[in-house]
């Protein structure tokens, strides 16, 4: 108990305090313009409020994720609450915020561009794929999911419902930000936000025993904590797949002071979410092999089901239905508007057009739906793989763009190294990757993040010369 409160202590602590410091480090001026405002459009660059652009971007970052992941990575035991309290403190929120800062800073730009400035164009042409193909697999995942569940809850075809999300995600893809999602996002946040402080207040209250942080590996099947605990507890942590959302409010934001507080802020929300689903998950069956045996037999949208209407009633039972459907039908919709973003910033389409956002937007859908027929669960773990490697890819991008400025780039490369190590280990020895022993993937993980780390050394000192 004492563990789970002090981690949700640290966490608005870390906001407040590291939160500010990088802040600092890369420097906030009002007097400068934001895109919002200089590239005004009607569609994608549109002023709003930073309350209302905080709801949409933890709600477009959150959905399932810290719920889903932060369930599974409960069962490794009181360890993931470390990671969930340190990755959302000194890498996810330092992620959030250089992606959507420096987005701002670039007229709105998408990650693939961004990649493309500070670390040359062909890294950008990489990025431009692996992100829209990491859009696709995302838009997919929350397609199949929703859709799945829908069917046991209404016995209407799993195919029906597809059909059915599809045409909503197109009217969410091509409309203009403020005509869907700026209207019913800031709800759906803040629904999300109330089913997390009900659940945890059911913890709190009703007697439940939430172990404290152990250094044990606790997971029933023997997984090891490195690198799996940090791919299975994305969203939460640290995860790429909000260097996708970030620009797409980055246009939105009206002044420099804000960012700190939609993106960091987003960030440091969805990690609690995290903490209270996880403490839930490895408190409320009794133990972690309880848990494990009940998402052996339905996965972690039963887990949710369960918790949220034991321990709120009624109002648990209509949240968990939120939580499980149409919370991800809000990161599939963005996660497609996104990749038609990011295409028409490659292509330099002007967007203000509907017939380029449907010329952009209805080859995407195509593909989404021809994935819908491979198997949900190979779908997702390529997924958590490839968000974790953007991360990894846009942290090393925040620390070029601080290395050039001659600023402290040791806040974003520190977690950049630890997660190049995390993202080449778990793809070596997964067993989607190359099923290698762990011994052997992780020394190799280990040195190609010094290898990374060696060859970034160099690059920064020639783009510190370059600005001199």
């Amino acid at each position: 108990m004492i563990s789970f409160l002090g981690s949700i202590a640290l966490l608005i602590i870390g906001y407040y305090i590291y939160g500010k410091f990088v802040e600092k480090t890369f420097g906030i001026d009002d007097s400068i313009k934001t895109p919002a405002t200089t590239l005004e459009d009607g569609v994608d660059y549109v002023p709003m409020k930073w309350r209302k652009i905080f709801l949409i971007q933890f709600l477009n970052i959150a959905g399932l994720g810290p719920i889903f992941g932060a369930i599974q990575g409960a069962l490794f035991g009181p360890a993931a609450f470390l990671w969930i309290v340190f990755g959302t403190i000194f890498a996810g929120g330092v992620h959030d915020f250089l992606s959507g800062y420096l987005s701002m800073k670039n007229k709105g730009d998408s990650a693939s561009e961004l990649v493309g400035k500070y670390l040359g164009n062909s890294t950008k042409n990489l990025m431009r794929v692996f992100t829209v193909i990491l859009l696709i697999l995302v838009g997919t995942v929350f397609m199949t999911g929703p859709a799945a569940l829908l069917t046991t809850l209404t016995s209407i075809d799993t195919q029906i419902w597809v059909v059915i999300i599809v045409l909503y995600y197109i009217l969410a893809t091509v409309l203009p930000v403020d005509a869907v999602i700026g209207k019913i996002y800031p709800l759906f946040g803040a629904a999300l936000l109330i089913m997390a402080i009900g659940v945890a207040g059911g913890l709190l209250f009703q007697g439940y025993d939430i172990p404290n942080i152990a250094f044990e590996n606790l997971h029933p099947k023997g997984q090891p904590i490195f690198p799996f605990l940090f791919i299975t507890i994305a969203c939460g942590a640290i995860s790429g797949f909000h260097a996708t959302q970030s620009p797409m409010m980055a246009r939105c934001v009206e002044k420099e002071s804000e960012a700190r507080r939609i993106f960091y802020g987003s960030m440091v929300a969805e990690g609690i979410i995290a903490l209270v689903w996880a403490a839930a998950a490895m408190t409320f069956f009794g133990g972690v092999p309880q848990l494990d045996a009940i998402l052996s037999q339905g996965g972690p949208s039963v887990v949710v089901n369960v918790i949220s209407r034991t321990l709120m009633g009624p109002i648990g039972g209509a949240l968990a239905i939120l939580g499980v459907v149409v919370c991800p039908i809000t990161s599939g919709d963005t996660a497609f508007r996104s990749a038609r973003l990011t295409i028409a910033d490659a292509m330099r389409l002007d967007q203000g057009s509907i017939k380029n956002r449907f010329m952009i937007s209805i080859p995407l859908f195509i593909v989404g739906i021809a994935l819908t027929f491979i198997d949900f669960n190979i779908i997702w773990r390529y997924f958590s793989w490839a968000n974790q490697t953007l991360a990894m890819i846009m942290l090393w991008t925040g620390s070029a763009y601080l290395a050039k400025h001659n600023k402290n780039h040791f806040i974003s490369t520190i977690p950049a190294i630890f997660m190049t190590a995390v993202t080449f280990a778990y793809i070596l020895q997964a067993p989607e990757g190359f099923r290698l022993h762990a011994g052997i993937s992780n020394t190799i993980g280990i040195t190609i993040a010094i290898v990374f780390t060696i060859l970034f050394s160099i690059k920064a000192k020639k783009l510190r010369s370059e600005v001199k």
